[in-house]
C-alpha cells in the first residue's frame, strides 16, 4: 500500500519528485520516481539511516529503490549506501578512489562530528565503490518519459560533485553540498574553492531562473539564493 509522502515526513516538490531531511546533520535525500523505478538521491550517514530511509522511499514508490546517486564522498551523504544493496549506483568519476584510498579518513571524519565508532565501522567495512561513475553529464531513463541528468559539476565542494536535475514543471536541482541553506557552506580540507563559484554557474544553467534548488542542507531555494552564494563565496576565497 502507498503512502502518501507527507505521511511519511518528505516533502513534495514536483510530481514523482520528493526529499527528506534526516535528523542529526539535516542532510538532504532525494528521491524521483519512474516507471517501475525510483531514484535516491543521497543515502544518509549510516547503514541503519539509508535502511531507514530506503524503507520510507519504497513505501511512497510501492516498489525497491532501483537507482542510487551520490551528490559528494561525505559520510553523510554516502554512509547509508551499503543499504541499497541492488540498486544501480551513480557517483562523480573520482569518487570509486576516495572509497577505496581514504576510508580511513571517511570513518574519523564521521567520528569527529559525533557518528557512534561501531556505527562508522561497520559503515565503512560495507562501503562500495560506485558501479556509475559519471565525467560529464549522463542522462538516466527511469521510464515512461521520466529522466534525470546527472551533471559532474564540480569541482568546487569537493574533488567529485554531482549534481541531479529533474525535468518538469518546475524542474528540480538536487545539488548536493554545493549549496547550503542551514548554514555557510562548508570547505574543508578536500574542497576547491578557486573552482566553487564556476561549479555554482553550472548548477544555474541547467536548471534556470524557475527551477527548484535542492541544498544539502537546509530548506529549498530559488536561483537568486544560490547566485547570490555563488557572490559570497567568489569574494570569501577571492576568486571570480
Amino acid at each position: 500500500m502507498t503512502v502518501t509522502w507527507e505521511e511519511l515526513g518528505w516533502e513534495r516538490l514536483a510530481a514523482g519528485v520528493g526529499r527528506c531531511r534526516l535528523p542529526g546533520w539535516d542532510c538532504t535525500v532525494g528521491l524521483v520516481l519512474g516507471a517501475g523505478t525510483a531514484l535516491m538521491v543521497d543515502a544518509g550517514s549510516s547503514v541503519a539511516e539509508g535502511a531507514r530511509t530506503r524503507e520510507r522511499a519504497q513505501r511512497i514508490a510501492g516498489r525497491r529503490v532501483t537507482h542510487l546517486a551520490l551528490t559528494h564522498p561525505h559520510f553523510d551523504h554516502v554512509f547509508g549506501a551499503a543499504a541499497l544493496a541492488g540498486a544501480e549506483v551513480y557517483a562523480a568519476v573520482g569518487t570509486e578512489a576516495v572509497f577505496a584510498h581514504e576510508r580511513a579518513g571517511l570513518r574519523l571524519d564521521a567520528v569527529r562530528h559525533g557518528l557512534p565508532v561501531a556505527e562508522a565501522d561497520e559503515a565503512v567495512d560495507a562501503l562500495a565503490p560506485p558501479r556509475h561513475l559519471v565525467s560529464g553529464e549522463w542522462t538516466l531513463d527511469l521510464g515512461d518519459g521520466r529522466q534525470a541528468l546527472l551533471a559532474n559539476v564540480g569541482p568546487g565542494h569537493t574533488a567529485h560533485d554531482l549534481a541531479v536535475l529533474v525535468p518538469g514543471d518546475p524542474e528540480v536541482v538536487f545539488c548536493g553540498d554545493l549549496v547550503e541553506e542551514s548554514g555557510e557552506p562548508q570547505a574543508g580540507p578536500d574542497a576547491v574553492p578557486s573552482r566553487w563559484p564556476a561549479a555554482l554557474d553550472r548548477l544555474l544553467s541547467l536548471g534556470g531562473e524557475d527551477a527548484l534548488y535542492v541544498p544539502g542542507h537546509g530548506a529549498v531555494v530559488d536561483a537568486a539564493f544560490v547566485r547570490r552564494q555563488r557572490d559570497e563565496l567568489a569574494a570569501r576565497f577571492g576568486v571570480s
